[in-house]
């Protein structure tokens, strides 16, 4: 799951590293209100466990649905926004620049930007601990978009300098993973 439209996504700025996102820039009320109602039409197994990134704005998406449902939290740290370096604070009109980066070298590492394949070894770090020791459990994963468009660009076998090619996830959206064979 992406985190509901956050106070960062209102601004239109980049905050990725952990001294802002941990302390500052939850949902903004459209996340709220996005999060309200995901949760009255929720189409979706009832989840378990729930493991989110320790940012505020995911922390505030997961409690949410935790709430809704009775389930405890489980701050999960590999779960974090993309680090992006010197952008930090800067308009998000800069993503466009270390996308198209990304599409050239996805291991490349530009202006303190957290290469893809850090991203996604982390990512997927997370997914194979659950599988090997979760195992028929449903786990709800709320994270952040560039992230999880990584993480499910890897889960698909693609190249990871394709992450961009991917349909945006939206703010409050659950994309589901098939289990695991």
């Amino acid at each position: 799951m992406r985190h509901g439209h956050s106070q960062a996504n209102q601004e239109g700025r980049i905050i990725s590293a952990p001294p802002r996102g941990l302390m500052e820039f939850g949902l903004s009320p459209r996340g709220r209100d996005q999060l309200d109602a995901l949760l009255a039409d929720w189409r979706w197994a009832s989840p378990q466990r729930i493991l989110h990134s320790d940012f505020r704005r995911t922390t505030e998406t997961a409690e949410r649905v935790a709430m809704h449902f009775g389930r405890a939290l489980v701050a999960e740290p590999r779960l974090r926004e993309r680090h992006f370096g010197e952008l930090e604070g800067q308009s998000d009109a800069r993503y466009a620049g270390v996308w198209a980066q990304d599409a050239s070298d996805p291991g490349r590492c530009r202006d303190g930007v957290e290469p893809v394949t850090e991203v996604a070894a982390r990512m997927r770090a997370v997914i194979d601990e659950l599988e090997r020791e979760q195992r028929g459990e449903t786990i709800l994963l709320v994270s952040h978009g560039d992230p999880l468009q990584i993480l499910l660009t890897a889960l698909e076998g693609r190249a990871l300098s394709r992450h961009r090619e991917r349909e945006p996830l939206a703010p409050a959206s659950i994309t589901m993973l098939p289990a695991a064979p």
